[in-house]
């Protein structure tokens, strides 16, 4: 098997040898983020009829992040058309979050569609950049069928991370290689490289619950979902939440700035909590 994947790889290749050829020009990156949310506007209809019961089951728990203001600030990556949108709750200040600006005009046409939702921007910056999001800005980050196709899911991860308050959570839904020896695998393997021009970038043999796993959250819960489209390479999906963790007392108190006493070494007497 290991000989016969670069075989059929280099097969597949030939056969779409303009495709490659153009890629390698650097003319296909620019025509794929101008068709690609056309595609996109497509594909998530699909997905969402066969996905509803599970993604309303899904982003059903962000109410119970809401507390007494009735608010929560929540930041989509790669939001795409904003097909996600239908299944938020009410009271959500949405931030949407894409590197491709060709999205814009199908997402003001999602909005139109959603109003019960506050929007608050559109920022067009990869993943693995939010530097225009704050620190601990977000109650909620959702992700679906994103980390496929960033450069990288760890660094990804580590920016949702900053810009999540303690006690935030990452609802995710992502589709993974599959197992480990099995054909669907090796098929996955032999159209990747191909795919990865089609699909914008996206890559189809990613662990991508390992990346989660090993991201630093205080609880991760995934459940694992069948493929979707049985005729596409895209394997079986994840999804689930992940928490981020509280700082420990002992952090909270290492955070503090230090205090610089005058010269006279008079007390400093600082108020105590709930006084």
């Amino acid at each position: 098997m290991d000989v016969l994947v670069p075989l059929l790889q280099l097969l597949v290749l030939l056969l779409t040898l303009p495709l490659h050829l153009l890629a390698l020009l650097g003319c296909w990156q620019p025509l794929c983020k101008t068709y690609f949310p056309y595609l996109m506007a497509v594909l998530p209809r699909k997905s969402n009829h066969k996905m509803e019961s599970k993604k309303r089951e899904l982003f059903s728990q962000i109410k119970g992040l809401m507390g007494a203001s009735g608010k929560v600030a929540l930041l989509e990556l790669g939001c795409g058309t904003g097909a996600n949108f239908q299944f938020y709750p009410a009271g959500c200040r949405v931030t949407c979050l894409d590197p491709n600006p060709h999205f814009e005009k199908f997402l003001t046409k999602s909005m139109a569609e959603n109003r019960h939702l506050q929007y608050e921007q559109f920022v067009v910056a990869p993943g693995e950049d939010m530097r225009q999001l704050a620190d601990g800005s977000m109650d909620v980050v959702v992700c679906t069928l994103v980390l496929c196709s960033v450069q990288s899911p760890r660094n990804v991860l580590q920016e949702v991370q900053r810009v999540l308050r303690p006690g935030g959570v990452l609802f995710f839904w992502e589709h993974v290689a599959e197992p480990q020896g099995s054909w669907a695998l090796m098929w996955q393997q032999i159209v990747e490289p191909t795919w990865k021009h089609i699909a914008d970038g996206c890559c189809l043999t990613r662990e991508t619950w390992k990346d989660l796993e090993k991201a630093g959250f205080s609880e991760v819960q995934m459940e694992r979902q069948p493929s979707l489209f049985k005729w596409l390479p895209v394997g079986p999906h994840i999804m689930g939440k992940a928490v981020k963790h509280f700082p420990s007392p002992k952090a909270l108190i290492c955070s503090l700035p230090s205090l610089q006493l005058q010269a006279t070494h008079q007390p400093i007497y600082l108020p105590l909590r709930g006084t």
